[in-house]
């Protein structure tokens, strides 16, 4: 399949990440943290920890960590298909494609839950066909990105002339937790909200970018390292501090397995300064550069943040030779496709 277009969106309001301290210091939620914890807020916030500026869809973000799981809930339903839906119309303006052409709609998230899924609420956005197929995929964190295209990929190998979209949203700041737990602390200083859209069909589109050669890794019993909780009726990310380690094991599987088509560049998912780090050394010698740079200006978006580098990369004018994107997060599992001209 190939790709038509690449769009992405983050919602208006930009904070520093001493922004982000100062609203904590302003919130009663600090009064139930510990001095450590307090202490572990303030070095990650006020020091260099790979990320300046993060967005947040939350309205009044100051009081984020007060709120109830309905108060939450009511954000990521409103907030999510707002920002998937202006990535989505980016990307048809892109590829010169009106939304009543869209086949079908994919979108993956899992910073909330909806039934009928985002999809439903993004059709009706965009006035999408009664009959295009919607499909919802949540749950797969911060990794979904890859596995929506690869599902793309199998909707089109069953209708050869259709055009599908995939979405990844995620509203990570109507899945903020605070308390003592060192991973929960770190969450809040590295996620953020953001969406990427992309449209693929199986005719060159204006990118020439050809995707194939998808593969996959699961740990699941490393599940518990990284994964969403429910506390009293929120979500609480668990994060082990051995991600890092896990991440390069899954990804190094990966790139083992990539086979002998040369690569150009590496894109992967920009978990956070740490990861990246253990990332360097298993994908040496090519750089990280986009991903680091994506986390030093968005954050984690989770899985949007895959295309968010695929972007960057694409405005540098990549050589001929292939790009491999890797990403990975819940499960544990990690994935990977390449773009390459054909």
């Amino acid at each position: 399949m190939y790709l038509q277009s690449l769009a992405t969106a983050v919602p208006d309001n930009t904070f520093t990440q001493q922004d982000c301290w100062s609203i904590i210091e302003r919130s009663p939620a600090k009064d139930r943290l510990s001095r450590r914890s307090r202490l572990t807020l303030h070095g990650i916030l006020r020091g260099e920890h790979g990320i300046n500026t993060r967005h947040f869809a939350a309205p009044e973000i100051e009081h984020i960590f007060d709120q109830s799981a309905d108060e939450l809930h009511s954000i990521f339903r409103t907030e999510g298909p707002k920002l998937a839906a202006r990535a989505l119309a980016n990307a048809l303006n892109q590829a010169k494609v009106l939304p009543t052409e869209i086949d079908a709609l994919l979108i993956c998230t899992c910073t909330g839950y909806l039934c009928p899924g985002l999809t439903s609420y993004v059709a009706e956005q965009l006035n999408l066909r009664p009959n295009a197929i919607l499909h919802d995929l949540v749950g797969l964190g911060c990794g979904a990105a890859i596995p929506t295209m690869r599902a793309a990929k199998h909707i089109l190998a069953a209708h050869p002339n259709a055009i599908v979209a995939c979405v990844a949203v995620e509203i990570c700041s109507a899945a903020f937790y605070l308390d003592d737990d060192p991973g929960v602390l770190i969450s809040a200083c590295l996620f953020s909200d953001g969406a990427a859209a992309t449209i693929w069909r199986n005719s060159p589109g204006p990118t020439g970018l050809q995707c194939f050669d998808f593969d996959t890794h699961h740990q699941p019993q490393d599940r518990d390292k990284l994964r969403f909780e429910q506390r009293d009726g929120k979500l609480r990310n668990l994060l082990d501090r051995s991600v890092p380690e896990l991440a390069a094991g899954a990804v190094s599987r990966l790139w083992e397995q990539r086979g002998t088509r040369p690569v150009g560049s590496v894109i992967a998912h920009p978990g956070g300064k740490d990861v990246l780090a253990a990332l360097a050394p298993v994908l040496a010698p090519y750089t990280l550069d986009f991903s680091a740079k994506v986390l030093r200006d968005h954050g984690n978006m989770s899985s949007p943040s895959i295309l968010f580098a695929l972007q960057a990369a694409l405005q540098n004018k990549p050589t001929n030779d292939d790009l491999w994107l890797v990403s990975f997060g819940a499960g544990f599992s990690a994935h990977s496709c390449r773009l390459g001209r054909a």
